[in-house]
């Protein structure tokens, strides 16, 4: 049994808990449902399995929902064919207790206004200005809107062990920015991110939309800047 949820807390939901009984559904991470913040896309995932999974064992490791389809298949013993779940990665050993390295080496993530941005490991780069989701300038939102750090940074890098709240990025190392950012674009011609099955995919098959293509950075602008809505 796993129990999770598809995307942070609901607009309405959050201002109404925050306002009437001062519960934040999303603390301590900035944004809510439709932003590319980490409040946004992050959610809990709890996994039961009697005799399989240990009982209160924690993993530090990233996960995504896409990567329920091939943890079933292989449960199940199925192969999925290359066209299928091109996304889904089988985390079954981290269930067990016998992942020896990250199964995810990057995550895509994509906002209601296609927006994009990738994480590998701690490191979360937006490649957007602003939430890419929610307009905090909207008189609803306006309250819970954090000022402007850097307003005319393209785009955002957080380091999510030192900044919780996407509001103070803390300094890179020069390659992070460089090497996420073409991950995304490799992402992004391929259609898909599942290890060893790039070469097989024709890049003909499918067209991304224009929206949906990483913009080109020049990354030295924003290796130390972040951009609070």
């Amino acid at each position: 049994m796993i129990v999770s949820s598809d995307n942070g807390p609901e607009v309405p939901t959050v201002i109404n808990m925050r306002g009437i009984y001062q519960h934040d559904g999303a603390r301590p991470w900035r944004g809510v449902k439709r932003d590319n913040w980490e409040g946004g896309h992050r959610v809990p995932m709890i996994a039961r399995w009697p005799g399989k999974v240990k009982a209160n064992s924690i993993t530090d490791q990233t996960v995504c929902l896409t990567d329920i389809m091939a943890t079933c298949a292989a449960i199940a013993d199925a192969k999925l064919p290359n066209d299928a779940a091109e996304d889904s990665f089988n985390i079954l050993p981290i269930l067990l207790g016998e992942a020896k390295e990250d199964i995810r080496k990057f995550t895509l993530h994509q906002t209601i206004k296609l927006e994009l941005a990738i994480r590998s490991g701690n490191w979360k780069y937006l490649d957007h200005k602003g939430s890419g989701g929610n307009r905090y300038e909207q008189a609803r939102l306006k309250p819970f809107a954090l000022p402007d750090t850097a307003p005319e940074a393209p785009g955002q890098l957080y380091n999510l062990d030192q900044e919780r709240n996407h509001h103070e990025a803390p300094p890179s190392p020069p390659l992070i920015p460089s090497r996420l950012n073409k991950n995304l674009e490799n992402l992004c011609s391929h259609f898909r991110n599942r290890c060893g099955l790039l070469t097989h995919f024709r890049k003909t098959q499918h067209r991304i939309h224009p929206r949906r293509r990483p913009r080109n950075r020049r990354h030295e602008h924003i290796r130390w800047r972040s951009l609070p809505d």
